[in-house]
């Protein structure tokens, strides 16, 4: 009798969320790392083709984001293992990534910038804080190492609350209270029970009041002092975080009427049903809740991080902006600025084609006076945040 050898799979398990990996990489780098950590439960005995085939299915399930991100990823095979090539560009954060084997979010990847935080941090500051990351809508990223500094949050959570404070606009409530002349609406019945006892000038009156909206504010309140306490403990991380402490500190004067309060979910609710539907109200409630539930970047702490993304390219032209606008105040003139759209230059072709170019937009135009006083002097800043400029 002839029997079959029967070869059973190795069943491929969902990844605990001890074990769900954060890759780390560089903006504008190339990183090569063994793809095997795709591979769950029992490893067969040639492992190879398995990797393989969940490498591929891992970077079409992921691709769009990676795109998004400016991220392009290859497998290679070498003859002895099987590696997930990844070329970045000049975006970082961090996002989640699909698992081949439960189709779920259980791996994520931080792409740090390739100078390091303490020094972007100043730059961050002196630029008046044009650029900060940006948190996504997307889900929870698996725990990661501490790798970003908790300031760097909080520098995107209190210009979000200094906004909302800024368009927080007083409510019409209704108030009652006793007034020496009538006011609203008198409650006459009770206006009689005065009377009677000689209260001629004690006059019931229910009336429509302006007031801030209180337990918002306390609910800020308490943000921002939970936000100081944090900030406090990293006053070694260099002069920015103090203005940080000082941005907190004048924002803390604004609510000082109030007695800080955490919210509760009920609040929040209320808080995202009622008027408060512009998106710097709903930006400044994330961020409350952010705070209240100490969530932070990815890659910041030990447990799950928000999913986040900031172009160095932006950062990179908002710090010449910052330079070109204090070389402006030196030597007089007027500064154009492309973000702003204020530098386009249409360009007319003669004769013209279906795609030509139809402007050009300078990241920074500069105009003064000529030294030898005959005409206009025009300089032209045109930022580049180059993948191979290594320092």
């Amino acid at each position: 009798m002839n029997r079959r050898r029967i070869f059973v799979k190795a069943p491929l398990l969902p990844i605990k969320p001890g074990e769900s990996p954060c890759l780390e990489v560089v903006d504008s780098s190339t990183i090569r790392l063994p793809a095997d950590f795709l591979l769950k439960g029992q490893k067969p005995r040639d492992p190879q083709p398995q990797v393989a085939r969940l490498g591929n299915q891992f970077i079409q399930q992921n691709r769009g984001i990676l795109g998004n991100f400016g991220i392009t990823a290859n497998i290679h095979y070498d003859g002895s293992s099987v590696d997930l090539i990844l070329n970045t560009g000049t975006r970082i954060g961090a996002f989640p990534l699909l698992s081949p084997t439960s189709g779920k979010p259980d791996y994520g990847i931080i792409i740090k910038p390739r100078f390091d935080w303490s020094g972007i941090g100043p730059m961050l500051c002196k630029m008046g804080w044009k650029v900060t990351p940006f948190p996504l809508q997307l889900p929870l990223l698996p725990r990661s190492d501490r790798k970003i500094p908790p300031w760097v949050l909080s520098t995107t959570i209190l210009l979000r609350i200094k906004e909302m404070l800024d368009r927080l606009e007083r409510r019409l409530n209704f108030t009652e209270s006793d007034l020496p002349a009538p006011r609203g609406s008198i409650k006459w019945p009770q206006y009689f029970t005065n009377l009677a006892h000689a209260h001629f000038l004690q006059v019931p009156c229910r009336y429509p009041d302006l007031r801030d909206d209180n337990n918002l504010k306390a609910a800020i309140h308490f943000t921002l002092r939970k936000q100081l306490a944090s900030l406090e403990t990293q006053r070694a991380a260099g002069y920015f975080v103090l203005q940080l402490i000082d941005l907190c500190h004048s924002l803390l004067k604004r609510v000082s009427s109030v007695t800080p309060k955490r919210p509760n979910s009920l609040n929040f609710s209320a808080w995202q049903r009622g008027n408060l539907q512009t998106r710097v109200f709903r930006d400044g409630l994330q961020a409350m809740e952010w705070t209240i539930d100490d969530r932070g970047l990815a890659g910041l702490g030990d447990l799950q991080g928000l999913p986040w993304i900031l172009s160095m390219e932006e950062f990179f032209e908002a710090w010449i902006e910052t330079v070109a606008g204090e070389l402006t105040k030196r030597i007089g003139g007027i500064l154009r600025v492309g973000r702003k759209r204020e530098t386009v230059a249409p360009l007319v072709w003669n004769p013209s084609y279906v795609g030509s170019q139809k402007y050009l937009l300078p990241d920074l135009v500069l105009e003064r006076a000529a030294s030898d006083g005959n005409g206009i002097e025009t300089i032209i800043f045109d930022a580049k945040y180059k993948g191979h400029w290594k320092i």
